[in-house]
C-alpha cells in the first residue's frame, strides 16, 4: 500500500481555519538604530565572559535607574480576595519574584473602576483602602533590590454583568466576541470620569510606593478597545479616525502627568498587532505611540492579540521563542521612547540577544520568572544549567481558568510559596525511589536535599519516564530543558541512579530501604478489537519513541490531546493523518489557547477528524470505525496509532506489598493524569518524608 493524500474534506473535518501570518523567527528585524536612547551604547560581545553583559547592565527611565533589563511583567495571580484586597500568599509571591534578581517587578492589572474588574480575586486600586496591601507588595519588592511597578487597569467590554452586577461599558454598542451580553456605550461624561479614575489610580499607585506606573492598553481592555477600530464605531471626537480612537489615552496620561508631574515615570502597555480583521496594525500602532509618546509616556511595552485572538496574548508551546519581538524592534526604531519585548522570551540567552542586538531596552519574562524566580541570578552567574525552564504549556493560565488559582507544570512552588517549604529532614533514611519518571525524579531531588540516602533506579536507560517520548515532536521539545533539569538536580544532590536495570520484589527486599517510593508511570490502553495485534498497529509511545516512522497513511485512535499531538508530529512529517474520536469534539481538555493553535496546525495540515465514532477491528487495509448514525466505514491505512489513554503501572507495588515495608505510591501509577501531577506529588512527598 502506497502513502495517499487526504481525503476530500467530510462532515467530521475540521473547519477550515483563517489563520493569523505567523513571524517566521524572533529576529527577522535587523537591529534598530536609535537617534535617542537611555542606557549604555550596545556593542556584540568579544569574550565568552562578556555573554550577559547587556542584560545585566543597568537601565535609567528619567530618575529611576533599573538594576538590570529584566522585568517581570503584569501577570494575574489569583492570589487575591474575592474583594480585591491583598493577601499574604500575594505578597510573598511578589517578593519571591523579586527575589530572583529582575531589574523591576510590575505588579498585576488593578482595577481602576469597580465595573473594570474582569473577574474574581482581581487586585483593586479603586479606593484608599486598597493602599496598605498594595503598599506591602510594593515594599516586599523593594526589600529585595528591586523596582516595585503596578498596572493599571479597567476591562470595559471584556467583562460580564455576573461579574460586576451590571452591564459592562465600552466604547461602541459592540459586544465582546468571547462573552455574550449586552453592553453600555460610554458618554462623554462617562469617559471623563474614567479619565479621572486612572489618574487618581496613578496617584495611589506612587502613594503605595510604586515607582512606575503602567496603563494597560493591550489585549481587548478598555483603553485598547478605544485604540483599535475593531471594537470603536464612535462617530464623536472619541472616535473616528486614529487621533480620535487614540484621544482616550493620550488624555489618560496628560492628566495622569498633571497630578504626578514630569518625572514620574510612565509605561504604557499596547497590542501591536491585534490579528484580526479590522484590527491594529504595528504601523497604526507606531502612529498611536508616536501621540502617546507627546502626551507623556516615558516607556513601552509590545505585546499583540485580544480576546479574539489569545494566542498572541499568551503564546503556546507551538509558537516560536520571541515571536513578538519583531514587532518591538519596528516600534523601537520609530520612536524616541524606549521599548520593553515580551512573547516568549524564557531564555536569558535569548534576551541578551534581543539586548545586545537593540531590538528592545528591557525584556519582560514573565512565564519564565514563575518557572523559575531565581532565573537572573543563575543566568547572571552563569549556571544556566540549573534554570527551570517555562515550557509554554500553559498551565499557569489553565489553572487560573479552572482552578481560580496560578499553578505551574514546572514549579510546584508558585502560590505554595508559604506551603511548601524546605527543611532538613529530623533523621537521615535510605529511600528506594522505583520509577524515574518526573514523579520519582521530583521525589529523589527533594528527599536527598533534605539529608536522606536516596536511591533512584528505572527500567529504562535514561531519565525522564515518559517526558523522554514526550518531548519527541519538534512542537514539545523545550520538555527535554525539563528532563534535563530535573536530571540535573538528582545528580547535583547525590542520588544513586541504578538505570537500564529490571526491578522486582527481591531486588527490593535485597537493597533494604527504610522507604519505598513506587513512581512506576502507566502504560497505554490497548483495545481488545479484533486485529489489533496487525504488525502495522502501534502504542502512540512506540511511534515517539521511534518505531513505525515513516510517512504514511495514518488512522490515530483517540482524539484527545496525545492523539491530537501524535497526529500533527506525524502529519508536520509528512503523513496523511486521520483521527477517530468517540467524543462529539476532539481536544477536550486541553488548555483553551493551545488547543486553538492546535486545531489550526491539524487543519492546516489537512487532517481529517472523525468524531462520535469507534474503532471495530483493523483489517488488512486499515481501520474499520463504527459511527451510531452513519454505520461501519474503513478508514485505509498503513499505519494504526493508538492514543486511547492509559491504566496505571502498579504491578510491582502489588509484589513488594508483602516485604512490609513503608511504601508510598506517586504520579500515573496511582492514577494516570500529567506531568503537573507527577511533579506536584513527587515535591510534597520528598518534603515531607
Amino acid at each position: 500500500m502506497t502513502a495517499q493524500k487526504p481525503c476530500a474534506a467530510s462532515s467530521g473535518r475540521i473547519g477550515s481555519p483563517s489563520p493569523a501570518t505567523y513571524p517566521r523567527g524572533a529576529f527577522l528585524a535587523a537591529p534598530v538604530p536609535r537617534a535617542t536612547g537611555s542606557g549604555p551604547p550596545i556593542a556584540p560581545p568579544a569574550h565568552e565572559d562578556e555573554v550577559m553583559q547587556h542584560l545585566f547592565s543597568p537601565f535609567r527611565l528619567k530618575h529611576l535607574e533599573i538594576p538590570n533589563r529584566i522585568v517581570m511583567p503584569a501577570l494575574a495571580s489569583f492570589l487575591i480576595e474575592l474583594d480585591g484586597t491583598i493577601t499574604d500568599r500575594a505578597v510573598e509571591h511578589y517578593r519571591r519574584r523579586a527575589s530572583g534578581g529582575p531589574g523591576m517587578v510590575i505588579v498585576e492589572a488593578c482595577a481602576v473602576s469597580p465595573e473594570g474588574v474582569v473577574s474574581a480575586h482581581q487586585a483593586r486600586i479603586d479606593d484608599d483602602r486598597f493602599l496598605e496591601g498594595l503598599s506591602r507588595i510594593a515594599r516586599a519588592i523593594r526589600s529585595e533590590g528591586v523596582v516595585p511597578a503596578v498596572q493599571i487597569h479597567h476591562g470595559g467590554r471584556q467583562t460580564s454583568a455576573k461579574v460586576i452586577g451590571r452591564k459592562p461599558l465600552a466604547p461602541s454598542p459592540i459586544p465582546c466576541p468571547s462573552i455574550r451580553g449586552e453592553v453600555e456605550p460610554l458618554t462623554r461624561e462617562g469617559i471623563r470620569d474614567l479619565i479621572d479614575k486612572f489618574a487618581t489610580a496613578a496617584v495611589r499607585a506612587r502613594a503605595a510606593g510604586f515607582d512606575l506606573v503602567e496603563i494597560h492598553g493591550a489585549h481587548g481592555y478598555l483603553v485598547n478597545q478605544f485604540l483599535s477600530p475593531y471594537s470603536n464605531r464612535r462617530e464623536d471626537e472619541y472616535g473616528g479616525d486614529l487621533r480620535g480612537r487614540a484621544r482616550f489615552a493620550c488624555e489618560i496620561v496628560r492628566e495622569i502627568r498633571r497630578r504626578l508631574g514630569a518625572d514620574y515615570p510612565v509605561s504604557f502597555k499596547i497590542s501591536a498587532e491585534e490579528f484580526v480583521p479590522g484590527g491594529l496594525t504595528v504601523e497604526e500602532s507606531i502612529a498611536i505611540l508616536e501621540l502617546l509618546q507627546e502626551a507623556g509616556v516615558d516607556i513601552v511595552q509590545v505585546s499583540a492579540g485580544n480576546d479574539a485572538t489569545p494566542e498572541w496574548i499568551c503564546q503556546p508551546m507551538f509558537m516560536e521563542k520571541g515571536c513578538l519581538v519583531p514587532f518591538a524592534a519596528r516600534i523601537r526604531g520609530a520612536l524616541r521612547t524606549p521599548v520593553m519585548a515580551v512573547g516568549r522570551i524564557n531564555d536569558p540567552l535569548l534576551a541578551e540577544r534581543i539586548i545586545r542586538e537593540q531590538q528592545a531596552d528591557l525584556v519582560c519574562m514573565g512565564r519564565g520568572l514563575l518557572a523559575d524566580p531565581d532565573m537572573p541570578k543563575k543566568a547572571r552567574s552563569g549556571d544556566l544549567d540549573a534554570i527551570r525552564f517555562c515550557i509554554a504549556c500553559n498551565t499557569c493560565m489553565e489553572s487560573i481558568f479552572r482552578r481560580g488559582r496560578v499553578e505551574c507544570l514546572v514549579n510546584p512552588f508558585l502560590g505554595r510559596e508559604q506551603e511548601l517549604v524546605l527543611r532538613p529532614a529530623a533523621k537521615s533514611r535510605r529511600l528506594l525511589v522505583i520509577g524515574a519518571g518526573p514523579a520519582g525524579l521530583s521525589a529523589a531531588w527533594f528527599a536527598a536535599q533534605r539529608g536522606h540516602e536516596v536511591t533512584l533506579c528505572d527500567r529504562q536507560p535514561v531519565l525522564g519516564g515518559q517526558l523522554v517520548a514526550g518531548s519527541e515532536p519538534r512542537f514539545k521539545r523545550e520538555l527535554k530543558s525539563l528532563i534535563r533539569f530535573l536530571a540535573r538536580q538528582v545528580e547535583r544532590n547525590g542520588v544513586k541512579r541504578l538505570l537500564g536495570i529490571p526491578v522486582d520484589a527481591a531486588f527490593v527486599a535485597a537493597a533494604k530501604p527504610d522507604a519505598v517510593v513506587i513512581a512506576t508511570g502507566s502504560s497505554p490502553v490497548i483495545p481488545a478489537v479484533p486485529g489489533i495485534e496487525r504488525p502495522f498497529v502501534f502504542s502512540y509511545n512506540q511511534v515517539l519513541n521511534g518505531l513505525g516512522a515513516k510517512a504514511c497513511r495514518t488512522v490515530v485512535i483517540g482524539g484527545g490531546a496525545t492523539g491530537c499531538e501524535i497526529a500533527l508530529h506525524l502529519a508536520e512529517a509528512g503523513s496523511a493523518v486521520s483521527i477517530v474520536e468517540m467524543a462529539p469534539r476532539i481536544g477536550q481538555g486541553i488548555e483553551s489557547i493551545s488547543r486553538k493553535v492546535l486545531l489550526e496546525r491539524l487543519a492546516r495540515h489537512g487532517v481529517e477528524v472523525f468524531t462520535q465514532s469507534r474503532l471495530v477491528r483493523v483489517e488488512e487495509e486499515g481501520a474499520v470505525v463504527g459511527h451510531p448514525e452513519q454505520g461501519e466505514r474503513l478508514l485505509a491505512a498503513e499505519r494504526v496509532v493508538l492514543a486511547v489513554g492509559c491504566r496505571p503501572e502498579n504491578r510491582l507495588a502489588e509484589e513488594i506489598r508483602g516485604l512490609g515495608l513503608e511504601m508510598h505510591l506517586l504520579g500515573d501509577c496511582v492514577e494516570p493524569r500529567n506531568a503537573k501531577a507527577a511533579i506536584y506529588e513527587g515535591t510534597v512527598l520528598g518534603l515531607s518524608i
